[in-house]
């Protein structure tokens, strides 16, 4: 796709790293006339998909993730992406509560969490190949919300 304009970085896949990725998404919108409220909301966003790429992607081992931020036509798009060990049932990830790590006293409401605050999610994972997470948002410029 063609996009206005984009910024792909890829990091180490450790939870320090989570902070980046929160400061890259802002910086990019910063151009935007984008509402405080809906900064929160992608920043949550994108600190749930890096979270959960570390944790169960790579079981917090080594691994890198990608992330893609991009605009379009007033749509932020985001891809979160890491090569780990990927999501054998994504239909059952996706079920709030659900963890597959209850040891770590996870929640498992990072999808929902996700869902609520973004216009879409989309989530593509294949076994041992890894998982992507897509992520959009109309930029809007009021705080109405």
């Amino acid at each position: 796709m063609n996009y206005e304009n984009y910024v792909l970085s890829n990091f180490k896949a450790i939870s320090t790293n989570e902070s980046l990725a929160r400061m890259i998404v802002s910086s990019f919108v910063s151009s935007t006339d984008i509402g405080l409220n809906d900064l929160l909301d992608i920043k949550t966003a994108v600190s749930e998909a890096v979270t959960n790429a570390i944790i169960h992607g790579y079981d917090e081992k080594n691994g890198e993730v990608s992330m893609l931020c991009a605009l379009n036509d007033g749509i932020l798009h985001i891809e979160i992406t890491d090569y780990g060990k990927g999501i054998s049932n994504i239909e059952k990830a996706r079920t709030p509560l659900f963890t597959s790590k209850p040891e770590l006293e996870r929640s498992g409401m990072g999808f929902t969490v996700m869902e609520m605050l973004m216009d879409s999610l989309e989530v593509i994972s294949e076994e041992g190949k890894g998982t992507k997470i897509i992520l959009t948002k109309k930029i809007s410029s009021n705080d109405e919300d």
